[in-house]
Formats: C-alpha cells, sequence, structure tokens
C-alpha cells in the first residue's frame, strides 16, 4: 500500500514521521551490533534488495490502493523484529527517493504497511515458543504460514483504516470493495513466507536468527 500525502493533513504526517523515526531509533539501540554473523547479514542485505523488487511488483486500482506482497514475516524470522523494523525501512526510503512513494507520507507508510506485520509475527513467535511444542511443523505453518497471512492483513486494515479516517474513500467502498482484495492477497504472502521459511530452515538455518537447533530440532545449531 502507499498512502499519498495529499490525502492527510500536514500535522498527521508530520506526528507519524516523528513516530516512525522514534521507532526506528529504538530499535537501532535493541539491536545487538556485534553480535549480528557476518553470512547471515550478507544474506540479508540481499532480502532488503529482494524485498525492493518485490514491492515495485504492485497493482493498484486508485490511488493508496495498491496490493503487493510485503516479505515483513519471514524479515522478522531472519533477523528478529528489531532488525526487521530497521531493514524494511531501507526498501521503503528507496521507494521514496525514486519517486514511486511520496516523501513526505514515509511515516505513515511505515507505520501502516511495516510495524503491523512485524510486531504480529513477533507476537506469535514469541506466543507459539510459550504455548506451542517446538518443533519443525510448529515454527513453519504458524510463525511463517500463519503469522506471514495475518500480517499482510493487518497491514492492509491498518492502511485502509488511515484511509477512511481521513476521509479519502467511503468506508463502504474500503470495506466492501477494497478489503477483500488483501484478505486473498494475505493468501499468497502466507504461502510465500511459510514455503521461503522452510526451505532456509532447512538448508541455510544460520540465516534465520529467530531459528535453533536445540529447541527445534533437539540438537545444537551448525557453524555458519
Amino acid at each position: 500500500m502507499d498512502l499519498p500525502a495529499s490525502f492527510f493533513p500536514d500535522v498527521a504526517l508530520w506526528l507519524s514521521n516523528g513516530a516512525a523515526l522514534s521507532l526506528l531509533a529504538l530499535a537501532a539501540r535493541r539491536v545487538a551490533w556485534r553480535g549480528l554473523p557476518l553470512p547471515a547479514c550478507n544474506a540479508w542485505m540481499g532480502a532488503c534488495v529482494l524485498a525492493l523488487a518485490l514491492w515495485l511488483l504492485r497493482g493498484g486500482v486508485a490511488p493508496g490502493l495498491s496490493f503487493h506482497l510485503l516479505g515483513a514475516g519471514l524479515f522478522t524470522l531472519m533477523m528478529g523484529p528489531w532488525l526487521a523494523l530497521l531493514a524494511l525501512a531501507l526498501p521503503l526510503l528507496a521507494l521514496a527517493l525514486s519517486g514511486q512513494a511520496d516523501l513526505p507520507a514515509l511515516g505513515l507508510n511505515y507505520l501502516t504497511m511495516i510495524l503491523p506485520p512485524v510486531a504480529l509475527s513477533a507476537a506469535a513467535l514469541r506466543l507459539s515458543q510459550r504455548v506451542l511444542p517446538s518443533n519443525l511443523f510448529v515454527y513453519v505453518f504458524v510463525n511463517g504460514f500463519l503469522a506471514g497471512g495475518a500480517g499482510m492483513f493487518a497491514a492492509g486494515l491498518s492502511g485502509l483504516l488511515a484511509l477512511g479516517l481521513a476521509g479519502a474513500y467511503p468506508w463502504d467502498q474500503l470495506l466492501e470493495e477494497t478489503l477483500p482484495f488483501y484478505f486473498l492477497l494475505s493468501w499468497s504472502e502466507a504461502f510465500t513466507t511459510g514455503l521461503l521459511a522452510a526451505v532456509l530452515v532447512v538448508y541455510r538455518p544460520e540465516w534465520v536468527a529467530t531459528f535453533d537447533d536445540g529447541r527445534y530440532l533437539g540438537h545444537r545449531r551448525r557453524a555458519p
């Protein structure tokens, strides 16, 4: 979703930009930079480039109503929530600097498109670790498939809520005509996130920061 700045008052744009910058500063402080593995960092930077390409493959029916996969759930599994919040800001900034998104609405797009799926994926991971069995199926299906799809739907719902509150479109159009598209897109997001999570934990578990061999497979993590 690409929310145009023209739909929102200046005060809303300034407040959202301030909130987004504060969140990024908090995330930067919470990341253990010295403990980041170099091979994983290279893979994560490549993921940012792929996310940018993925976001460019979008379709839309009207200004502010665009549809594309996010990858936020996979980023959260690969990097953890705090680093995912930082990493996903990079392709969003690249879109704005290239003229593909409104720079004044950068914070609003960040808070509606990135924060909800990352927060939901992080909460789902923590909850599953507490109440569900620790096995590979739970990790891939719950934290990859289900949380990935739910995060996509949460992002779409957040964007539609912002458009509705701003009076950009009638509520009936947003809820009856547009919201079902995000529900359908959530299945694609869920399938993609679950599939890639399964592939990564099998072939490149060292790239997945939230996956622990000892917890999910019963043996120690292989050295990178």
